[in-house]
């Protein structure tokens, strides 16, 4: 089974996600913080992740910073899902290597979902 981790601070919206991907067979782990982001990642050890930018406790680009530092995170995909436009979000993302890059309002979850799995070649 393809395993997704959704790190999101908004609960509506990280449901609403999970319902989706499991829907869609995927095993789903939700974090609703960077911090708790990366020690769910390290252990869930997901095919890929979607992440969010803007969170408390750590940033999306933070947690994405120290996931690429792990050995064990240092090649999942990434697909940034935020409201922040491109031109907003911090420019050290590239650097991060993220597969792409997402405004929630401008997708619906089926098409997030399609996104996931062009990402992961299914």
């Amino acid at each position: 089974m393809t395993k997704i981790a959704i790190i999101e601070d908004d609960p509506v919206i990280s449901q609403m996600y999970r319902m989706k991907f499991e829907a869609d067979g995927f095993e789903v782990s939700l974090a609703d913080n960077g911090r708790t982001g990366v020690e769910m990642v390290q252990s869930f050890t997901p095919d890929i992740i979607l992440l969010d930018l803007q969170m408390p406790e750590m940033t999306g680009s933070e947690a994405l910073a120290k996931i690429r530092t792990q050995p064990w995170g240092a090649n999942i995909p990434v697909i940034i899902l935020t409201n922040l436009g491109i031109e907003e979000s911090p420019k050290e993302l590239k650097e991060l290597g993220i597969h792409s890059y997402i405004v929630k309002a401008e997708l619906t979850p089926s098409q997030v979902v399609a996104k996931v799995k062009e990402a992961l070649s299914l």
